[in-house]
Formats: C-alpha cells, structure tokens, sequence
C-alpha cells in the first residue's frame, strides 16, 4: 500500500509565501514511486499554487469545503469549485469539530460530497484529552468513524482515507503530549476492527489510516512503523522545510 506524507499549513503563509515555500520543496524533492506527498494551504493559495504543482511529485488538498455544490452560501467554497485543483480534503479535523463545532452529520455531508466531486477525503477522527481520561476513546473513534462514513454507499468506501488523530496529541493544544506507539497501535486496530464490522475485512484492510499529532523527524520514524499506519498527517513540521523533507526521506527509508 503506498505511504502518504500530508502537510496541512493551517492559517500560515500569505499567497506569495506559499508560492515560494513550494516552489524550494519541488526543486528539492524527486519523484517518489510509492510515496504519495499531498500538502493543503490556505483555501486562497489552492488555485494559484494548481498552476505551479508538479503533479507527478506531489498533489494539493484543501483544508475544508462546503458540502453545499453551489446556491446562496456567503462566504464558503464548494467541493464542486474545487474540483480540478485539489485531490484530497482533509475533512473532520479537530479544530473544525472543536473550534467550528461541525458535528458528524455536517463532516459526513462533507465526505459524501468531496467523493461526488472526485476528490479524496481524509477523514480525520481523534478522542479529547478529557474523553480519554474518562475512558471514551472507543466510543468516540466509533462515533466518529461511522458518522463519518454514513452518507456514502459501501462501494465508496475504498475512497476514502482515515486519519487517526488525537487531540490531545496536537502540538497547538495547551496540554499536548507525544502519543506512544502502542497507543497508536490500539487505536488504528480499533478503527479496522470497525471497518471490518461494517464493510468486511478485506475493505478494513484497504482503506489507509494515518496518524497525527506533533509529528517530527525525531519521531516519524517509530510512527511509520506502527502496525496499520499508512502515513502522517504533519502539522508544524510542514511548514519548515528541512523538517518536512526529512520526513518524507524517512518514510521512504521505512517503507523502502
């Protein structure tokens, strides 16, 4: 299965600095055969960066869309716009759930409609540091997972990508600490068992899980080699070049 590297810059870099920050990635990466580096600006950048990508090494996702594919909604961009320039949205990420209070059923309409348009969720799900000292993580994985997914048919299912990503493992919560692999491990044979309750084993085994939560080059190594882990989603490290580069070097070292 390939290995994909996702870089998502949040609210960082104007247009011109995006455009320059990739332009210095492309001319330091070659083409990867079975690494699949994605990196999602800002919504304003997607278009302009579209025209500079080299898609052979890297693809553009979107950070969020609107499930709506056009009509009277100020202010949001569709997955219907989109569609052309991104290949991937992350969609269900902790700071929309937590900060946009998007609840399962909005983040479900979203998955249903980034695959109407051809482009690929990541579903990203992950347990509160409160939810998991009061023993909720399976409940809320669950939870997650399965509202996520109940807008799609079963034969959409291997389109789409899960990302296991806690909160409490998030560099920019106050209270952040590193996830340990076995912890990881739990949680990614958790999300499979109930995939393959619900669509059959063979689909549970398909679909790529990725892990988030402070990824480094100091730690993507032992991630990568979490049982079940396809990749990374990586939040401060992509936006440092070195740091972003070098992960990608170790994924292909691990998953040579």
């Amino acid at each position: 299965m390939r290995t994909y590297i996702v870089g998502n810059w949040k609210l960082n870099f104007t247009v011109g600095e995006a455009s320059i920050y990739l332009h210095k990635l492309l001319k330091k990466m070659p083409n990867y055969r079975d690494i699949e580096v994605v990196v999602a600006p800002s919504t304003i950048a997607l278009q302009p960066l579209s025209l500079q990508i080299d898609r052979h090494k890297m693809k553009l996702s979107a950070q969020n869309a609107f499930y709506r594919d056009y009509g009277a909604f100020t202010g949001e961009t569709s997955f219907t716009q989109l569609r052309g320039i991104v290949d991937y949205c992350i969609i269900g990420h902790s700071e929309r759930r937590y900060i946009f209070s998007e609840s399962d059923k909005v983040v479900s309409k979203k998955v249903a409609a980034a695959i109407r348009n051809k482009i690929t969720p990541i579903l990203c799900i992950g347990e509160t540091e409160s939810e998991r000292a009061f023993g909720e993580t399976k409940d809320v994985i669950k939870d997650q997972l399965i509202g996520g997914l109940s807008e799609i048919g079963d034969d959409d299912i291997d389109k789409i990508i899960v990302a296991y990503e806690p909160v409490w493992a998030i560099s920019s919560t106050k209270s952040s600490k590193l996830a340990a692999p076995d912890e990881i491990a739990d949680a990614v044979k958790l999300i499979r068992e109930i995939l393959s309750e619900v669509y059959g084993k063979k689909v549970a085994e398909s679909v790529p899980v990725l892990f988030g939560g402070s990824v480094n080059p100091s730690n993507a190594g032992a991630y990568l080699t979490v049982p079940g882990v396809n990749g990374l989603l990586i939040g401060g490290s992509s936006l440092i070049l070195s740091e972003f580069t070098d992960i990608i070097e170790i994924a292909k070292r691990v998953h040579a």
